[in-house]
């Protein structure tokens, strides 16, 4: 069956790193276009960053230059590289899989940002 299997959260200081991780399985990785969303407590969840199936990404606006997401097609992973993190990247992550008539989620891994 399709798994989306988040790891990598956890709680550090503003200005810390963290490396998000998410095995996928169970369906064929290389045509989706993946992403990471997240969300924060009595937020919406948001689009934090994607990459194609092209290798093609894009961001949130307030992530750009700090967050970088990248995949493999062999590994069937995709990650998520995330720099001088701020108090209001906390929130819960989650891993999207997303094809013409699919769309799979994790179930998430938490994150705080906090000193």
């Amino acid at each position: 069956q399709v798994q989306l299997v988040e790891r990598g959260g956890g709680l550090v200081q503003p200005g810390d790193s963290l490396r998000l991780s998410c095995a996928a399985s169970g369906f064929q990785f290389r045509l989706f276009d993946m992403g990471w969303y997240r969300q924060a407590p009595e937020k919406p969840r948001e689009l934090v960053a994607q990459i194609e199936n092209t290798g093609a990404t894009n961001y949130a606006d307030s992530v750009k230059a700090r967050f970088a997401i990248s995949r493999d097609n062999i590994r069937n992973t995709v990650d998520l590289q995330m720099n001088s993190l701020q108090p209001e990247d906390t929130a819960v992550y989650y891993c999207n899989a997303h094809y013409t008539g699919a769309n799979y989620w994790g179930q998430g891994t938490p994150v705080t940002v906090s000193s």
